[in-house]
């Protein structure tokens, strides 16, 4: 992605740019469009949000907001509100998606440096429910009129890939896992999630929308991302804001799939009737409602798990809905709560981070050994309306901002006294797959 070195701004400068943000929306014959929405992007990958071939994808920048420590999500929505606040909006289409967008992640940890950043584009191409559109974004004047774009070249592969250990190799992984285990069993807290880094090196250059477009591919029911320098496909919604009404999937509990349908479906009932997993599952959505409450005049919760089936995995899962609270000076149109202030009270939920938060949180720095810096973190967009869909950065790599052939793999588990650590040493491969398949050639 070009970046205009003028454009990146700290959150208290956004009102000191040259002129208004300036953005203009045009319908677009959805034949128009490939099929596939990635086949649009430049070969250095852009920003993807994209499930079912739905979404958006973006290139260009007009400006970028960066943002560090604790209050980098509130920083980051007020500049977003400055910058929408007085901006010159033309919209034909009007629909989520549509008009200002802002793509943003944020770091897992407020001491992380990788801090958090939102990007304005100038280029947003989007498809909803049969509804294709075209969005130009600049500073003080759109010049010309927006113009369906071709299909750009074929990303190449990587080449061969070498993985090696990252901070912890497989045994140190465990011995965390055991320290993990004797502290829940001690009473000091019920569960902690613990990550591992895998690094990647591939023989060529990595073009990051062959990582996408495999993604996309292989997993079509996560949403695939690409924001900040972290892309991969998660299966899970921190929570989508549209219209006054929000939605937030839980996933925690989780079994590899053997490839045998039927050995599956016996799979999928052993994790349904899992004490072990269903006691993670239940921290995870517990922690979640009570914090998504304050934000809503009504909330309805599942007594119930029901099993997602992935190509890779088999996870307890729980979409949970409100109605948010109008009012409360939100400072966004809509008069809601933006999506991005609830996604930071949200964040970390017990299904990235463990029960109670602050205990894990903790015993994560203590023992993980590494700084997780975006991974687990919210990623996703919002409107100027401050609705948008933030993901948990999960399934994910983070690209090396200096050597391209360079990348670092992610997978999380959840331990809780039940959990033994050779489990959960598969349970982590078993979730690196999607980026390992991802950076394959076959």
């Amino acid at each position: 992605m070009s970046t205009d070195p003028t454009a990146a701004v700290g959150a208290g400068q956004a009102r000191s740019l040259a002129g208004p943000l300036v953005s203009r929306t045009v319908a677009v014959d959805p034949d128009s469009l490939p099929a596939d929405l990635l086949d649009l992007l430049p070969a250095d990958g852009g920003l993807t949000w994209l499930r079912r071939g739905d979404g958006l994808v973006a290139w260009g920048e007009v400006l970028r907001v960066e943002t560090t420590g604790s209050e980098r999500f509130a920083e980051a929505d007020r500049a977003w509100q400055q910058l929408t606040a007085h901006a010159v909006v033309r919209d034909e289409v009007r629909q989520p998606g549509t008009g200002p967008v802002a793509f943003g992640s944020f770091a897992f940890s407020a001491g992380s440096p990788a801090g958090g950043s939102l990007v304005v584009p100038r280029t947003v191409v989007g498809r909803r429910a049969g509804t294709a559109w075209m969005t130009v974004l600049d500073v003080g004047a759109v010049t010309g009129s927006p113009t369906v774009p071709t299909p750009t070249d074929p990303a190449a592969s990587p080449g061969h890939v070498e993985l090696t250990d990252g901070a912890l190799d497989a045994a140190g992984w465990q011995q965390a896992v055991a320290r993990a285990i004797g502290e829940i069993r001690a009473g000091r807290l019920d569960k902690v999630v613990l990550a591992r880094d895998v690094v990647a090196r591939t023989g060529a250059p990595l073009d990051p929308r062959w990582v996408l477009h495999r993604l996309s591919a292989g997993y079509p029911s996560c949403w695939t991302f690409a924001v900040g320098g972290l892309l991969g496909a998660t299966p899970e919604l921190l929570l989508r804001s549209e219209k006054g009404l929000v939605t937030s999937r839980v996933l925690a509990g989780t079994i590899r799939r053997t490839g045998d349908d039927d050995a599956d479906l016996a799979r999928a009932a052993i994790l349904a009737h899992s004490s072990k997993d269903l006691e993670e599952h239940e921290y995870a959505v517990d922690s979640l409602s009570r914090t998504l409450g304050p934000f809503c005049s009504s909330t309805n919760v599942p007594e119930t798990p029901f099993v997602l089936h992935l190509p890779n995995v088999l996870h307890l899962a729980t979409d949970v809905t409100g109605v948010l609270s109008t009012g409360g000076g939100s400072g966004h149109a809509s008069g809601h709560p933006s999506s991005l202030s609830i996604a930071a009270a949200l964040h970390p939920t017990a299904a990235v981070a463990g029960t109670p938060t602050d205990q894990a949180c903790r015993l994560i720095e203590e023992i993980e050994g590494m700084d997780r810096g975006r991974y687990a973190g919210p990623v996703g967009w919002m409107g100027a309306d401050g609705d948008g869909e933030w993901g948990i950065a999960l399934r994910s790599a983070e690209l090396d901002p200096v050597d391209p052939h360079r990348l670092r793999l992610f997978a999380g588990c959840g331990v809780v006294a039940a959990s033994d650590p050779a489990a959960e040493l598969a349970e982590s491969e078993a979730k690196l797959e999607p980026m390992r398949h991802a950076l394959g050639d076959d």
